[in-house]
């Protein structure tokens, strides 16, 4: 493998490639480093096709090494275990714009594997993890078309910045990912804070200059160093056969294309493949039934495109914009806090909010540092929602995928933690699906949020467009079906409120990606259509319910002295323990002093206010207690007025009468009313029971004595020198 280092400007750093002197076994490699976050991505590829595999096979593994951020991994094996959500999310971001530009027909067998070194926790690798695949796929003898080039914008303070940090996407509008080609753009991912589509546009614009630039870079490093490209051939079609099944399926496809339901036109197409295959596929034969079955779908793809350019029409029977019919409930489900279903058309999304409290928020342990997550959404997708039968395990990674998608349209309008403190867990149980259940799952998410009373900023809806292009005749769909989206050459979501957009993801098929003209009619049609879908959800519940749940917790949030947090807890936790198990509720204290306390009872939650409060009330000069006497000296009393909080009463405040002995007036646990007459610059209370009148009375010389405290210093009889070393009455001590 030939060794080159070549760099390249990026934003405000060096983007620096490097090639043959690590992994040098594998078919391609190189290492990209962005500031101090370095990436190493490795591609392998079978000489042969797997023999009768009738796919690509590419597999792409994005892994982030703990010791590149200088961490240890947490758990009992202390080694990194499957991998997490962002190692699957960055593997699906990699994997989605290089997919399209290998050879039609290439059937060999392609790894690619992305290692994150080095993370310097301001620079996210997976824009490396992109760029890297190119440009490993480029130096390899595997056949790849071109290079393909990634980029993060992000809008900060109006303006767009290449490759944001961390730190400035926490300040930003928008975070949208760009891929494409020197031609067009094959990829976005993007998250936003209800953003116009003029200005989503110009992100689009700046995103595809910068593309263009790592494009001509990855083409240049690679020139003069890259192996020869290996030697394939796509599996032969029999013309003949060809021929005779083109005859018999194309007039097929002209009635199957007429307007019906996904499951007439399946079975219709199902007798179509019985009744060729009968034919055709005989016992010792040369004609297989995946030649057939192979040869059909060829037909049925470039009939259907045919069917909608020339037609302008849908196999479904919908006009090119039109939106299936839309049906909407609330409160579907009895006990849970909040819940919503979403019908469009065939697909259908049950969504269902709970709300917790702090402890269960998620722990996230990333490159950027440890945080929590308080909002989260998962979404499921058994397989009884397309009607067949399948092992059932943890979720996939497209069930990853595609709740992370519904996630981010959604959380530009869940309120922040201070404005509501509760965590949110939202899930999506898909229970039909013919096209789009990600962005199904955004409206019952935004229907389930808000019969829990979930005081979201604006309710979200959501919509999938498509795209069939055939040279200079392109038509673009709203409201995609399972069948458009199969066929088709583009996958484009787009949710958002009234206001804008909250999310985009967009794949296209197409090796040479799509131009702006296109985009900007698919953003167009996007926002009617989901004007049309937010109006029908709005019929439905138009604000978020002004009650939670009687099932959900009751979060009360006070605020307390943040020096007197050490009090509420107590030695060892001890009192905050205390408080929980006797009033039932959760306590979750924060730096600053807020107290949030939740209890699914709101006797409990009042309980444990009651107790906070009793503990961290401060004092008031002239407010009169009850006081409880803890210890005895020979100048006054130490009194408890409130739980943890005590104060002096001094022997001259303790009658309005002489007395000489502090034994002769009180005595430990007797309990009468005092009042503050001072709360001195170090905090300590001074009591007086005089100045409640009446309460002290003087001593009665007919009650019998009390027991005498054992004798002490100050008891011994006094000499000149004890009788100076004894404080003063005017003293506290």
């Amino acid at each position: 493998m030939n060794s080159k280092n070549s760099e390249m400007t990026l934003g405000r750093n060096r983007l620096i490639a490097r090639t043959g002197h690590v992994a040098r076994q594998a078919s391609g490699a190189v290492t990209l480093q962005l500031g101090d976050s370095m990436i190493l991505v490795t591609v392998c590829g079978a000489k042969e096709p797997r023999e009768g595999q009738d796919f690509f096979p590419l597999t792409v593994e994005y892994q982030e090494k703990t010791y590149a951020g200088g961490m240890i991994p947490g758990g009992f094996f202390k080694r990194e275990g499957r991998a997490t959500e962002k190692e699957i999310l960055t593997s699906r971001l990699t994997d989605r714009p290089i997919r399209p530009l290998f050879p039609e027909g290439y059937r060999n067998e392609v790894q690619i594997v992305a290692t994150v070194l080095s993370s310097d926790g301001e620079n996210d690798p997976d824009m490396l993890s992109i760029n890297g695949a190119s440009m490993a796929l480029l130096l390899s003898d595997v056949p790849f078309l071109e290079p393909v080039g990634a980029v993060r914008v992000a809008e900060v303070e109006g303006q767009f910045v290449v490759n944001p940090t961390y730190e400035e996407l926490k300040k930003s509008t928008l975070d949208i990912v760009v891929a494409g080609t020197k031609d067009g753009i094959t990829m976005i991912e993007s998250e936003a804070k209800e953003i116009s589509e003029e200005r989503i546009t110009e992100a689009l614009k700046f995103a595809h200059a910068e593309i263009r630039r790592i494009v001509d870079f990855q083409a240049e490093f690679a020139a003069g160093i890259a192996k020869e490209k290996a030697l394939w051939s796509a599996p032969e079609v029999d013309a003949d056969l060809e021929s005779r099944i083109s005859a018999i399926a194309v007039d097929a496809f002209r009635s199957i294309n007429e307007p019906k339901t996904k499951e007439a036109r399946q079975e219709a197409i199902d007798q179509l493949k019985k009744e060729l295959c009968e034919k055709f596929v005989t016992e010792g034969g040369s004609v297989t039934k995946g030649a057939v079955l192979h040869i059909l779908e060829d037909i049925e793809y470039t009939e259907v495109r045919k069917f909608y350019l020339t037609g302008k029409r849908r196999v479904d029977g919908r006009a090119l914009d039109e939106i299936r019919k839309i049906e909407c409930e609330v409160g579907v489900l009895p006990r849970t806090h909040g819940s919503g279903l979403f019908t469009r058309g065939q697909t259908q999304s049950l969504g269902i909010a709970t709300l917790g409290t702090a402890k269960d928020e998620q722990l996230i342990e990333s490159y950027q540092g440890t945080h929590y997550k308080n909002f989260m959404l998962h979404y499921n997708f058994p397989p009884y929602s397309v009607g067949e039968v399948k092992m059932m395990r943890g979720p996939g990674r497209r069930e990853i995928g595609h709740g992370a998608l519904a996630r981010r349209g959604l959380s530009a309008v869940v309120p922040t933690k201070e404005e509501f403190p509760y965590t949110i867990r939202l899930v999506s149980d898909i229970l039909e699906s013919n096209g789009s259940s990600s962005m199904a799952s955004v409206c019952s998410g935004t229907l389930a949020l808000m019969d829990a009373g979930v005081p979201i900023k604006a309710p979200v809806s959501g919509i999938a467009m498509g795209l069939i292009k055939e040279g200079a005749d392109w038509v673009v769909l709203s409201d995609i079906a399972g069948v458009e989206d199969h066929l088709g050459d583009m996958d484009f979501k787009v949710a958002g409120t009234a206001k804008g957009i909250t999310t985009l993801q967009l794949d296209i098929k197409l090796k040479e990606g799509i131009d702006f003209g296109i985009l900007v009619k698919a953003l167009e049609q996007a926002k009617a259509g989901r004007s049309h879908i937010l109006n029908k959800m709005l019929e439905v519940i138009s604000a978020p319910r002004q009650e939670l749940s009687r099932f959900a917790p009751r979060i009360i949030e006070l605020k307390i002295n943040p020096e007197r947090i050490g009090e509420v807890i107590g030695p060892g936790g001890k009192m905050i323990r205390r408080i929980q198990s006797e009033s039932g509720a959760d306590i979750n204290i924060e730096d600053d002093g807020t107290v949030r306390v939740a209890s699914r009872e709101s006797g409990g939650s009042d309980k444990a206010i009651q107790m906070i409060r009793e503990i961290t009330q401060e004092a008031e000069v002239g407010k009169i207690y009850k006081a409880t006497v803890t210890r005895l000296m020979d100048f006054g009393a130490f009194c408890e007025i409130m739980p943890g909080k005590e104060g002096l009463a001094h022997i001259s405040e303790l009658s309005d009468s002489f007395v000489d002995h502090i034994d002769d007036v009180v005595a430990v646990g007797d309990q009468f009313d005092v009042k503050v007459i001072e709360v001195d610059r170090q905090g300590r209370v001074n009591l007086s029971a005089k100045a409640v009148k009446g309460l002290i009375p003087h001593p009665d010389p007919n009650r019998p004595p009390r027991e005498r405290r054992p004798a002490s210093r100050q008891q011994r009889p006094r000499n000149d020198k004890d009788q100076g070393s004894r404080p003063k009455r005017s003293s506290r001590f």
